[in-house]
């Protein structure tokens, strides 16, 4: 839930100062991973399936399922849809998620099928970079040859970006080197720089990014990511300052409702108890 914020334009324009952290700022007893988990599961909302990974999307996946979409199917990359673990799986192979699972597939059926057949609604993605238009990049920091890190690469990221209708990026870090006008590389393109290569991909690409500061949005090809609500507490400039891009104020900037008690209950007590994911 969201609520409107006051004018963008009333914040100083030559602010520089470090963005806040909004689970810091919001009260000290919500953490990182509760955040972000709770805003993610929100814009769930009416949504019917799910590609999930490990870790803040089954976090994001499993508190929808139990608050805005409770007939939510979740689909995970190892083959497993309608999800339903005993208890939060520690690897995207871990045998929990098999537990009461509605289907257990081959991967290239659901790949071939299911992704590429357009059943996906939202694919969750996470990234090292990410630019204005939604590209991602998740392989290497720096130059191809010799960078300074190198990451796991795309992983079926690339045919999630192509296929689900939309996808929602959960990004930890909101600085210019994870938000930035040009990437290193370009892991998973978005449909803009697809449709300029010749490739007309079937979905909207990102068009969430859900980060401590607040949430980018587009609605699809031909639109930059522009900032559609924030935390309470962070300034549009805070937002601006963080972002490598000259990025655009969205005219109906809203605020974002913290955690509830329930929600954190929820992510705490029944979600994931044992900590897994939540720190």
């Amino acid at each position: 839930m969201t609520t409107p914020a006051a004018n963008p334009a009333a914040t100083s324009a030559g602010s520089t100062a470090p963005a806040t952290s909004a689970a810091s700022a919001a009260s000290p007893d919500v953490t990182s991973s509760e955040l972000l988990s709770a805003v993610a599961a929100r814009e769930l909302a009416g949504r019917r399936t799910v590609f999930a990974g490990i870790g803040l999307p089954t976090l994001a996946a499993s508190l929808a399922h139990l608050t805005v979409a409770p007939g939510l199917e979740v689909v995970y990359e190892s083959g497993v849809c309608g999800a339903h673990p005993s208890h939060l799986p520690e690897t995207i192979a871990d045998a929990v998620l098999i537990t009461d699972a509605e289907a257990v597939i081959p991967m290239p059926t659901l790949f071939g099928s299911v992704l590429q057949g357009g059943h996906i609604d939202v694919g969750f993605l996470g990234a090292a970079q990410i630019d204005k238009w939604g590209n991602l990049n998740s392989s290497v920091i720096g130059d191809w040859h010799r960078p300074r890190a190198r990451l796991p690469g795309s992983g079926g990221a690339n045919e999630v970006m192509a296929n689900a209708a939309e996808v929602f990026v959960v990004m930890r870090r909101h600085d210019p080197r994870s938000f930035t006008e040009k990437l290193d590389f370009c892991t998973s393109p978005g449909p803009d720089r697809a449709l300029a290569d010749g490739i007309r991909p079937l979905g909207a690409g990102v068009t969430r990014v859900i980060t401590e500061l607040g949430i980018l949005a587009r609605e699809g090809v031909g639109e930059e990511l522009r900032l559609a609500a924030l935390h309470p507490g962070v300034t549009a400039e805070d937002v601006r300052a963080a972002t490598g891009w000259d990025l655009q104020v969205a005219g109906d900037l809203s605020v974002i409702e913290p955690p509830t008690e329930s929600e954190l209950a929820l992510l705490r007590e029944d979600v994931d108890p044992e900590r897994v994911y939540l720190r």
